[in-house]
């Protein structure tokens, strides 16, 4: 992400670009409703200590995925919402941003996909009808497709960063494959164009 966006509204709007951008590319259709609630969390994950919650000494922590969707059936409603929303909005930004990572640890993306798509879709079922159960709704059908954008959005900011940024994206795509990994490499001059390549 180069150049340093220094308001929260250039960084929407930075987001926004971004985003429409990545999902025209993917052929991702999304209601203006949702494509508005995603770049909010982009911007708001993008001050990385809103990824943690605090623990009683005011240290920041990682809290598991489990531990959230236990908490949340042991709620009320309202904050059953707000919890379930935040394990949806915590596990789509760490397997788009942190997928290669996740790959190496004790739970893979899928069980992020799975956690996830979960909350939100209880969410959508908790939340007063209209108002945002279409956007919740959306956010579980699509999931694993918005994963795959912010992990596009994520490798674009990286190779934008430098070379230690496209190193690391470069090293994905060995890993994996990922023909949109290649995509953002090519079109940033880090490797050749070998053929084709898939939207």
């Amino acid at each position: 992400m180069s150049g340093l966006v220094t308001s929260s509204s250039s960084l929407k709007e930075f987001f926004r670009d971004l985003l429409l951008e990545v999902t025209a590319r993917q052929r991702v259709a999304l209601n203006a409703s949702t494509e508005f609630y995603l770049v909010n969390l982009l911007a708001e994950f993008a001050a990385s200590d809103k990824l943690f919650s605090r623990d009683a000494e005011g240290r920041r922590e990682h809290e598991p995925l489990a531990e959230l969707y236990h908490r949340a059936l042991q709620q009320e409603r309202e904050e059953r919402i707000r919890t379930l929303r935040r394990l949806g909005d915590v596990s789509l930004y760490k397997v788009g941003f942190f997928s290669g990572a996740l790959q190496q640890g004790m739970v893979g993306p899928d069980y992020y996909i799975q956690m996830g798509g979960a909350a939100y879709g209880q969410v959508a079922e908790l939340v007063p009808a209209g108002g945002f159960t279409g956007v919740y709704r959306e956010l579980c059908d699509k999931f694993r497709s918005l994963a795959e954008v912010l992990e596009e959005i994520s490798a674009r900011g990286l190779v934008s960063a430098g070379p230690a940024g496209a190193l690391r994206v470069y090293e994905s795509w060995v890993r994996t494959g990922s023909d949109k990994l290649e995509r953002v490499l090519v079109d940033a001059g880090w490797v050749p164009r070998k053929g084709p390549l898939a939207n």
